[in-house]
């Protein structure tokens, strides 16, 4: 069986992020029970089922990010993983990420991007304005060189 480590600690907004979630499932629940006036039974249930869905939710938060191993890469995104050995990653490398609106392309900062030899790309939950890294840039460029440096030696072997 093989290990996964995240090669850094995971920053104190996710927790933030996940209030946020709890917050805002509370006031849908309170509006759903307003609006469709809903029984002692109904509001159990919707209550049990929101909570089922923040639990979730928050563990997938918790759990987010890019995983090294020996053999490999994960990446734990919100609703889905992908694990590639390090045979089929061809470049780890940064890219300048950027939103279109309308007629304008907004930057919004770095992202580590894996490309594979197959000419796909991975895009990583590793973004230097996100939760993780908005506070420690040092920390995103270190955690790049790291996947590069595992990435390198992989190759090499």
């Amino acid at each position: 069986m093989e290990t996964w480590e995240r090669p850094y600690t995971p920053g104190a907004g996710r927790w933030l992020v996940i209030g946020w979630e709890a917050f805002a499932l509370a006031l849908l629940a309170w509006t759903s029970i307003e609006t469709f006036e809903l029984n002692w039974h109904g509001v159990r249930l919707l209550a049990c089922a929101l909570a089922v869905l923040w639990v979730i939710g928050a563990h997938r938060i918790l759990q987010m990010g890019a995983y090294v191993g020996p053999g490999g890469l994960r990446i734990h995104g919100l609703l889905r993983s992908r694990t590639m050995r390090w045979d089929e990653v061809s470049h780890v490398r940064l890219h300048e990420a950027s939103q279109r609106l309308g007629p304008w392309n907004i930057p919004s900062g770095q992202t580590v991007l894996i490309e594979r030899y197959d000419g796909s790309t991975v895009n990583t939950e590793l973004w230097a304005q996100g939760v993780d890294f908005h506070a420690r840039p040092k920390l995103f460029r270190a955690v790049y060189h790291e996947l590069r440096t595992r990435h390198l030696a992989a190759r090499s072997s």
